[in-house]
């Protein structure tokens, strides 16, 4: 089992930054792929960026040169770096893991653990 913890959700103005963190506990030897997901209201989860244990990553193209992921496997984190935000990044943010392997491309699918949540709310 692998337990997720999210932080560093809140409100800011468009234009502003935000940074979310995602601590790792449990059988995280068994992480490949760790990333940020989100979903707004009345629409999917959809992929924000995901990061591989050797440094590849994929991004949503809504969130690219605005958003940044960065995974440090040693410390079991993986944090996502927000500038630019635009009051369509409205959306509750999902830290995920994933323990399968990944065949094409890290994020192809959504990992098989998940966090609590965090709300990010952006005004215009």
């Amino acid at each position: 089992q692998v337990q997720l913890v999210e932080s560093g959700g809140g409100l800011v103005q468009a234009g502003g930054s935000l940074r979310l963190s995602c601590a790792a506990s449990g059988i995280t030897f068994s992480i490949n792929a760790m990333g940020w997901y989100r979903q707004a209201p009345g629409k999917e989860r959809e992929l924000v960026a995901a990061a591989g244990a050797g440094g590849d990553t994929n991004y949503a193209d809504s969130v690219k040169g605005r958003f940044t992921i960065s995974r440090d496997v040693a410390k079991k984190t993986v944090d996502l770096q927000m500038n630019s935000l635009k009051p369509e990044d409205t959306a509750v943010y999902y830290c995920n893991a994933d323990t399968r392997p990944y065949y094409v491309r890290v994020g192809e699918r959504m990992g098989d653990y998940w966090g609590q949540g965090t709300q990010v709310t952006v005004s215009s």
